[in-house]
């Protein structure tokens, strides 16, 4: 078998094809070229196999959970809980934005609806505050990728579930290398601001007040920890905590907070419906290309060749940082893990390195990918939410980039700060 659908999966996409056709497209042309149509038939099987999965059903329960978490009054409750923190400092809004994130990571774990569901309400509230707008949407935009760090994470259980390592592992895994992330754009947001004076949000909260705002948004930050909880003291397994957490935001939306009415569930399970239905076609899609991608013997070419440039893992771990990087200004967070997971884990894990490792140093570059010009996903929903073009945004967005690929090198070399609270957890 020829390594055609390899070029013809790039042309599509340079042609601006959906990711999910190209997968798909690509090895159908490449063996109807080749005179292999015998395979056909294992593509479709094997799309099929790929959504086909129990572990997968954690995806749409995850994404439910999030969306009935984000409804109504929930995202309003943590920005004030964030206020009465952190909003005396300098900078105080854009402090504000970077620990509502961490907070807002624990409900729905996507950095798309962090940027949109955050920016609506804080993006105009820095700018009418002295804020220039591409500034706010960049510290919008970069402190949307502590989304799919800390748990729960769709994007960790997509590698989890392609990768065959514990779900629960990779949870643990992301929290460390999440708040490292946002320490490090809180430095650099305190610097900027003292040196652009940018104004305090508020005074400073007293212990009174910030119980009182923690006491109204007590009840949603619970989720990450009955989720977690739960994993590690076996009482579920990661999918069944999927649909726990949604039971607890319907539960918890309808009758506690009052932050959700029936009427609005039809639409909610419509939204949800719909971005599973994309999630889990482009994880089968995906599946069937990496199994072309194993048959063609096109893995093993690129562990040869990677191999062929040093034995050095620490060296190989740096060029696979760098790539994967300049993979993440093109591709989205979804399709690079489903592609190169198959490809470069097996390779790095045979090197030695630990599974749970890579997984995370993986994750957390092409999450950050999300934020990165020119193709950054979130970028682009910055930039819709505050009506700034996008290279401004990308401009501001250079400092916080820098804080971010710094976490990944750190991670990459310093095992320990991810593999540290996994082990402690008893799933290493």
């Amino acid at each position: 078998m020829t390594l055609g659908y390899f070029w013809i999966f790039l042309l599509l996409m340079i042609m601006g094809a959906p990711v999910v056709f190209a997968l798909l497209i690509a090895p159908a042309m490449s063996l109807t070229l080749d005179g292999e149509g015998v395979y056909l038939r294992a593509l479709l099987s094997r799309l099929y196999n790929g959504m086909d999965s129990f572990p997968l059903m954690a995806v749409p329960f995850f994404i439910l959970a999030g969306e009935l978490m984000n409804s109504g009054g929930i995202t309003r409750a943590i920005v004030k809980f964030s206020e009465s923190m952190v909003g005396h400092v300098r900078g105080g809004l854009a402090q504000i934005n970077i620990l509502s994130s961490i907070l807002f990571a624990g409900l729905s774990g996507s950095a798309v609806a962090d940027t949109s569901a955050l920016g609506k309400m804080l993006i105009p509230a820095m700018s009418e505050s002295g804020y220039s707008k591409s500034f706010s949407a960049a510290i919008t935009a970069a402190s949307s990728v502590i989304g799919p760090i800390i748990p729960p994470s769709g994007i960790m259980i997509i590698y989890a579930f392609i990768m065959n390592v514990s779900v629960g592992g990779l949870f643990a895994a992301g929290i460390v290398p999440g708040l490292l992330v946002a320490s490090g754009l809180m430095t650099v947001t305190y610097h900027l601001s003292k040196k652009r004076d940018y104004p305090v949000a508020a005074r400073r909260s007293t212990w009174a007040e910030r119980g009182a705002a923690f006491k109204s948004t007590i009840l949603a930050l619970m989720t990450p920890v009955i989720l977690l909880g739960g994993i590690v003291l076996g009482v579920f397994t990661p999918t069944e905590a999927a649909a726990v957490a949604a039971f607890y935001a319907l539960v918890v939306g309808l009758f506690f907070m009052g932050s959700l009415k029936v009427s609005e569930l039809p639409e909610i399970f419509r939204n949800v419906a719909v971005q599973s239905g994309v999630i889990l076609l482009l994880v089968g899609s995906a599946v069937t290309f990496a199994w072309i991608i194993t048959v063609s013997g096109m893995a093993e070419q690129l562990a040869v060749g990677l191999t062929g440039i040093t034995d050095n893992v620490l060296l190989l771990l740096f060029l696979v940082n760098i790539f994967l990087l300049i993979v993440g200004m093109f591709l989205d967070a979804g399709p690079a893990i489903l592609i190169l997971g198959p490809v470069l884990g097996p390779i790095f894990i045979g090197m030695g390195v630990d599974p749970l490792h890579f997984a995370i140093v993986m994750c957390v570059n092409v999450t950050v990918g999300l934020a990165t010009p020119p193709m950054g996903l979130v970028l682009f929903v910055a930039s819709s939410v505050s009506g700034e073009k996008v290279d401004r945004i990308a401009k501001e967005m250079l400092p916080f980039l820098a804080v971010e690929i710094g976490v990944i090198f750190l991670i990459t070399y310093i095992p320990a700060i991810s593999l540290t609270v996994p082990r402690l957890l008893g799933f290493i």
